[in-house]
């Protein structure tokens, strides 16, 4: 049912190894829910030999993962079906043409043994309203509020869907925490990237993004403005030094070429009059202790080497221009290149109000879906005390794991599976079974990364 790329291996549902880690692709219409169920009923039956898992399992003990509650719904009602279909077949009521529960039966000798298969799946059939088919937001949900000891969980918590008040609150306590103490140039450089409390309300939208923020800046906001335009001003100070005698020679040089009859450049895509006043403010600017930019229009890129070449007479002419040109292009590079104080108060903003966002959340006991991910990768990292604790208690509780649409995974979420299942460690105790179509993601917009 599974479609073979040129370095895989065909799927035999029956002969599939049920422990360690398996990775099924699977392109759209080439039967993967299908093979899921089939895996399932293998799994409930303890059928494969070999390639079989250590025992039988009970539906609760397999937790089938996907990405929205419709598909649990179908993943639910179709394995169910499959077992109910299976039990039939073991006890004889109905002949299926399904080379599948064919090859199943064969496995199991008349008598006794298919009776017993018979009862496992009819029984599995009846407990599947407990069977564990989730999707991974609501699994992970599950697993902080049943382990809430090892996983430093509230027993009251409440999942919030819609996190745009706690967000609206959580920027509005920072604006008034660290914005309206400031005033003078420090408010004026706030202000210059937020006019006013609801324009950092809106921005906390996009400042906010999974995971945590860092951010090594002082938590005072006026320290930090303090501290963003001192290094500003020191590293515009530094550019700024001989270019008072740099423009004067820029100056001297030019007037020299427009002098002359021979003038390698065309004076009329540069004049005399505005290379000249560009060269003036170029050095009152170097003059000027406190001016932070030059005030030079996008056309005094003309006076770069690359600039003058484009005017040149003779545009094959080599010329032997003098140091300060090659040393204007790189100031204009070094200019632009200067750190924004507004991209850097944005970063600051990001973990201000994420930091303040958590503290409410952990106050109200209401928290996000990328929250429920970040807690539970965090309890499982091996720094936390009782990762290992929690990880033994969750992979009794869940032995095995049957992860659909694997592709739209976010690296958090493949995490959080490695963590329990161990991938490279291939281990014949669990069983994580990864199975999608790499070909269609479609959840990149929620950090899915295949």
């Amino acid at each position: 049912m599974i479609e073979p790329g040129p370095d895989s291996i065909a799927l035999d549902p029956l002969t599939l190894p049920l422990h360690g880690s398996r990775l099924i692709e699977a392109s759209a219409g080439t039967g993967k829910t299908w093979t899921i169920a089939a895996l399932y009923v293998r799994l409930v039956l303890g059928h494969g030999g070999a390639s079989a898992y250590a025992r039988p399992l009970l539906p609760s003990e397999v937790v089938v993962l996907t990405f929205t509650r419709a598909a649990t719904r179908e993943l639910s009602e179709r394995i169910r079906a499959r077992l109910v279909e299976a039990a039939r077949c073991f006890r004889g009521e109905a002949a299926s043409a399904d080379p599948f529960l064919a090859g199943l039966l064969e496995a199991y000798a008349d008598g006794a043994e298919r009776t017993e298969a018979a009862w496992r799946l009819a029984l599995a059939a009846e407990a599947m309203d407990e069977a564990a088919v989730h999707t991974i937001d609501a699994w992970c949900q599950r697993m902080l509020r049943e382990h809430a000891f090892d996983s430093a969980s509230a027993f009251d918590e409440e999942l919030a869907a819609d996190e745009s008040l706690l967000r609206r609150e959580a920027a509005l306590d920072i604006w008034r925490q660290q914005v309206l103490p400031l005033d003078g140039p420090a408010l004026d450089a706030v202000l210059g990237v937020w006019p006013d409390a609801e324009a950092l309300v809106a921005d906390a939208q996009a400042l906010l993004r999974p995971g945590p923020v860092v951010d090594d800046a002082p938590p005072d906001l006026g320290a930090l403005v303090a501290r963003l335009a001192a290094a500003r001003r020191a590293a515009v100070a530094a550019l700024k030094s001989g270019w008072t005698g740099r423009a004067q020679a820029m100056r001297d040089w030019l007037d020299d070429q427009y002098a002359s009859k021979a003038c390698a450049y065309s004076r009329k895509s540069l004049q005399a009059r505005h290379y000249r006043a560009w060269l003036d403010a170029l050095a009152a600017w170097a003059a000027d202790a406190q001016a932070e930019a030059p005030p030079l229009s996008a056309a005094a890129r003309r006076l770069t080497p690359a600039g003058l070449a484009e005017i040149a007479v003779a545009p094959d002419r080599a010329l032997d221009l003098p140091p300060a040109f090659a040393a204007y292009a790189q100031l204009l590079a070094d200019l632009a290149a200067l750190p924004s104080i507004g991209a850097r108060l944005r970063l600051h903003a990001a973990a201000a109000v994420s930091a303040r966002l958590a503290l409410l959340k952990r106050r109200a006991a209401r928290f996000g879906f990328a929250d429920l991910l970040e807690r539970l990768d965090a309890a499982l990292a091996p720094a936390a005390p009782t990762a290992a604790r929690l990880r033994e208690r969750i992979l009794a509780q869940h032995p095995v794991a049957l992860v659909d649409e694997f592709q739209d995974t976010s690296p958090i979420q493949a995490r959080i599976f490695d963590r329990l299942y161990r991938c490279a460690a291939d281990d014949p105790a669990t069983a994580l079974l990864l199975i999608g179509d790499p070909k269609q993601s479609i959840y990149a917009f929620r950090g899915a990364d295949i």
